[in-house]
């Protein structure tokens, strides 16, 4: 990571430059600390502030608090020059949107064309320069965000092991949960949700194959949203699936993760998948919240298989449903979703055959200079390295993808077929259509579990794999805090259906406002509830 000049080593540069007749004062930095989108592109606005200002403030706030919760892999050394830039654009010709001047963190396996290396948290791509952005990268620049820094992350996404530890990398190290030091941020956008949370930057970008956004944003108090697969491009992401693969908005508010996903969507005639999401997308995903947006709203409560084994998460959820119908909601309980237990052999199978095809093709475009150009050569570097990088957890998934054939092998072709069927037409489709439900919403998971880097996760339950094997679009939201540790719930719909899970999501939000910044903690209070 490239130092980050103090405040007063920059202030004293700056005044040996200046007569001593004129000293320039340093304007005071903002306050960052659960600002929003909004009300830092109005402090903007008003001439309050510049996004210069907003970058320091965050990049000071990192220097201070990131060494506690190891969340940023890197900081964008042109941070600083590329707001100075949109301050200048904002002067002449205005901002050119919601997100003008406004710093985001990525995640360490969405690539970057520019001085930050994209490892995917693995020492086998340290250092590795990709030759261009992906393509959401493209659209936050063009957005006017300034991309701060990219974050630690479960190495390759958490597809090596089954007995990994979330938000452990062999570049990144252990990222820590800023809600209790010696909680886990779960995975595998670990850094992207800490980072967040802890205010070191205003919004962030994960990903997810199955669990990847809304598990980290619900262990720490987030609201994150995982779209439609093809509503947000995967070209320059780090492939594990290209059925299940995407990338979404991890914010504080579900305001600031609607300003996000505009910015993000657009159709990219290199992820064929985008092709589906033309007339559906939304350029402004702000449109669509409404603080009365559970009147009226029929949503079905999701019990089977994901709720019973965390008390603490589940008194939340019951009072969450319990607001829902205060706030004119029709709650059908329970409307569970048909067959979330029989397709999970046959979503690893899809995993491991994509896994394969995908890296095999990603890192030669996007890790040319990498010592690993397979996933046969990224599993002899690891075995090469084992001190290094196989310290806590094996690599047993990649040595099982790496024994799969092509994707036109039968039984893959199979096993994506019935994931399709299962988890689509007679799961969401069908419990939807037989309540007339415009959403879904069950525990996001429990609270978070205490790190253990011999024995790794223990999750006690969560909700995430419907949702992620149809392709279709999930929301966590705050739903409270039980020991100081936060909970989340989750609002489930159909396809491209992100503007009414959003319009829910804020009403709920609204209504309830569970959300509490981080103090920290080495550990849980267990006092009580």
């Amino acid at each position: 990571m490239n130092p980050i000049p103090t405040r007063r080593a920059a202030l004293a540069a700056l005044v040996l430059l200046l007569p001593i007749t004129a000293p320039a004062a340093e304007p005071a930095l903002p306050d960052v600390r659960e600002a929003t989108v909004a009300d830092l592109a109005a402090a903007m606005a008003d001439g309050r502030t510049t996004s210069r200002a907003i970058v320091e403030a965050h990049l000071e706030r990192i220097a201070r608090l990131d060494p506690r919760i190891r969340s940023i892999l890197v900081v964008n050394p042109d941070a600083r020059a590329i707001a100075d830039a949109l301050d200048r654009e904002r002067a002449e010709r205005g901002p050119r949107g919601p997100l003008h001047g406004i710093p985001v963190v990525l995640k360490d396996n969405v690539a970057t064309g520019d001085r930050m290396p994209t490892t995917v948290g693995s020492l086998a791509l340290a250092g590795n320069l990709s030759p261009r952005d992906a393509f959401l990268v493209e659209r936050l620049r063009a957005a006017g965000a300034v991309v701060l820094g990219k974050t630690n992350l479960s190495e390759w996404a958490n597809i090596r092991s089954t007995r990994s530890t979330s938000g452990w990398s062999g570049a990144g190290g252990l990222t820590r949960n800023p809600y209790a030091l010696d909680r886990s941020a779960c995975g595998s956008s670990s850094g992207t949700a800490a980072a967040v949370a802890a205010s070191l930057a205003v919004v962030g970008v994960g990903t997810e194959t199955d669990g990847s956004i809304v598990c980290p944003s619900g262990a720490t108090g987030l609201v994150g949203l995982k779209p439609t697969v093809g509503l947000v491009s995967r070209t320059g992401i780090a492939p594990i699936s290209i059925t299940q693969d995407t990338a979404g908005p991890m914010a504080r508010t579900v305001a600031d993760a609607a300003a996000l996903l505009g910015a993000l969507t657009g159709v990219d005639p290199a992820d064929p998948a985008t092709a589906a999401s033309a007339g559906k997308a939304a350029s402004d995903y702000r449109k669509f919240l409404d603080p009365d947006g559970l009147r009226g709203a029929r949503i079905g409560v999701v019990r089977a298989k994901v709720y019973g084994r965390a008390p603490a998460a589940d008194q939340a959820f019951d009072a969450a449903v319990a607001e829902m119908r205060r706030r004119g909601a029709v709650v059908i309980d329970p409307a569970d979703v048909p067959h979330v237990d029989r397709y999970d052999d046959d979503e690893n199978t899809v995993l491991l055959y994509e896994l394969k095809a995908g890296l095999d093709a990603w890192l030669p475009a996007w890790a040319p200079g990498a010592p690993v150009r397979s996933l046969a050569d990224v599993i002899a570097w690891n075995t090469a390295h084992a001190d290094r990088e196989l310290p806590f957890f094996g690599q047993e998934l990649f040595v099982q993808a790496q024994a799969k054939g092509p994707l036109t092998d039968p039984a893959y072709r199979k096993a994506r077929a019935r994931c399709r069927k299962l988890s689509r037409t007679q799961g969401i489709d069908a419990v939807m259509d037989r309540h007339r439900l415009d959403a879904l919403v069950a525990p996001t998971g429990g609270p978070a579990w205490t790190i253990d880097l011999v024995n790794g996760d223990h999750f006690v339950q969560g909700s995430s794999t419907p949702a992620a094997v149809a392709g279709y679009p999930s929301i966590t939201v705050p739903a409270g805090d039980p020991f100081g540790l936060p909970v989340g719930v989750s609002f489930i719909g159909r396809a491209f259906g992100e503007g009414t899970l959003l319009r829910i999501a804020y009403a709920y939000e609204q209504a309830t406002r569970h959300r509490r910044p981080p103090t920290f903690p080495a550990t849980a209070d267990l006092s009580g509830p």
